[in-house]
């Protein structure tokens, strides 16, 4: 285990909040992963400044193994840290720094593995997955999963390595956030008849989302949240454009089509024809539904992954392999209680099992199938 706590100590050292590039720590893991014998690939964003990193072992043949990870985190702004959230400190066991949960203790625990995969004599592939801008949306592992379909055979499974302390989880709502941007015309607040307010439209439209979101409260439910509003420039002016952003969380793609249509039908009936009114998407994260004998959840056991498996109340990017055919299952070291905190922390303990995991991971992969 001092492999993969020296590896953490490593990743955490890199400021990868989404905002920023991930690209120096992306070439540090890809030049140790080159260096030990794997396929390494990058697939970057259209500005180039983020990549994702895909690494293979074994044979190229179908039935393989993917570890997926994502290399950003969240910001530490406005938090009250005890300590250099980018420098990795222990105190009582915990190991503190940003990412250590999530994800990077999972990600440290899998190059520490990596050198057993590359000298294994592996029957399957075992892929090493890591996305850009997760925390913001999702945004890379799309891209991901198509240069590993395109450069690699499907693989069978996919573990992502999200902070469960080793549970196994199988379930979660999906996430779609929206913004919508409500225009009309300025005018002197002496006479606002002589404008159009886009702040009323986008009030009473808040209020539909509140009633909406009303429906439903619980992780087995679809709900709805109002994150931010932003509009007007004076208190002495008629307010030309009001901008909403807001998002709900579906248990299922059947759940996701019935609220956009009525949110859809909502803004056709109630904005003002004097008022200009757009939504877009511009986040979309699929939701996770497992079969009971999905086999990722029993392989995961198989390898030390804690059942029964649980409905998750966060999302994360299991989603999208299942929707590409290759069976998912999330499981990973860390608790995501301490996601996204100040003084986040994990447990060396759970990095030892993770290891253990790995370890047993490699035996999987290198035992010949009759």
């Amino acid at each position: 285990m001092s492999a993969t706590i020296a590896l953490l100590e490593e990743l955490v050292g890199f400021d990868t909040t989404s905002s920023r590039s991930n690209l120096a720590l992306v070439e540090r893991v890809a030049d140790r992963l080159d260096g030990i014998g794997a396929r390494v690939r990058l697939s970057h964003d259209e500005g180039r400044s983020k990549a994702n990193i895909l690494a293979s072992f074994g044979p190229r043949a179908p039935g393989g193994v993917v570890l997926s990870g994502h290399t950003d985190t969240v910001p530490v702004d406005d938090q009250n840290w005890s300590s250099d959230p980018f420098r990795l400190s222990e105190r009582d066991g915990k190991l503190h720094a940003r990412g250590a949960a999530d994800m990077k203790g999972f990600i440290a625990a899998c190059l520490a593995a990596a050198e057993g995969f590359a000298t294994a004599d592996l029957a399957r592939p075992i892929h090493i997955a890591l996305s850009y801008d997760e925390e913001v949306g999702c945004l890379g592992v799309q891209g991901l999963i198509d240069e590993l379909l395109a450069q690699e055979e499907k693989p069978e499974l996919a573990i992502i390595g999200e902070p469960t302390l080793m549970r196994l989880g199988d379930r979660h709502r999906g996430f779609l956030g929206f913004r919508t941007r409500f225009e009309g015309r300025a005018a002197h607040s002496s006479d606002p008849s002589a404008g159009a307010s886009a702040i009323y439209p986008a009030a009473e439209f808040a209020g539909f989302l509140r009633a909406v979101g009303h429906r439903a409260g619980a992780i087995d439910r679809t709900t709805v949240n109002l994150g931010r509003i932003e509009g007007g420039s004076a208190i002495n002016i008629v307010p030309s454009a009001c901008e909403l952003l807001w998002e709900f969380r579906p248990v299922t793609p059947e759940d996701a089509d019935e609220t956009e249509r009525l949110v859809a039908s909502y803004l056709a009936r109630a904005t003002p024809p004097e008022i200009r009114q757009s939504t877009q998407r511009h986040v979309h994260v699929p939701p996770l539904s497992c079969a009971a004998d999905e086999p990722a959840l029993a392989v995961a056991a198989l390898l030390g992954g804690i059942g029964p498996p649980f409905a998750m109340p966060f999302g994360t990017e299991a989603g999208f392999f299942q929707a590409a055919g290759i069976s998912p299952v999330v499981c990973g070291p860390g608790s995501i209680a301490q996601a996204h905190q100040p003084d986040e922390w994990i447990e060396r303990s759970q990095l030892a099992a993770a290891d253990a995991f790995l370890a047993r991971l490699a035996g999987f992969a290198a035992r010949r199938q009759s």
